[in-house]
């Protein structure tokens, strides 16, 4: 067989476990990812000392406009925590940034929802 061929199994998917993809470890090396954190590519050049797989090269191009974590962890069809370690990696390089998500709208005061039903009910 050739080395050129690609470990996957046509039925079960690619043969090799997630944790090979992250040399085994777990846990992204900055702990602000979100599932709707925006990555983005900042378009340096990759240094010639970098220790980058086929995998991290392939978030690269995904990345090449801002996406939202969990949109690259399903078109690069990897787990979650696979793509955080993976984004880690890059962001560690300065070839990515992450920006957390906006925090949501505060709530309305009760008060408020209970003039609106009112005013609708009027109506």
């Amino acid at each position: 067989m050739s080395d050129d061929i690609e470990w996957v199994d046509e039925e079960a998917g690619p043969v090799v476990r997630p944790y090979a993809v992250t040399g085994g470890r777990t846990r992204a090396s900055c702990s602000s990812f979100d599932l709707l954190s925006m990555a983005v590519a900042t378009g340096a050049p990759v240094s010639p000392g970098a220790s980058l797989g086929s995998e991290h090269r392939r978030l690269l191009n995904l990345v090449r406009r801002a996406r939202p974590i969990v949109e690259i962890a399903s078109d690069a069809e990897l787990p979650v925590g696979v793509i955080k370690v993976l984004l880690g990696d890059l962001l560690d390089q300065g070839l990515i940034l992450v920006r957390s998500p906006l925090p949501a709208a505060s709530v309305p005061p009760e008060s408020l929802l209970r003039e609106l039903i009112s005013g609708l009910r009027a109506l």
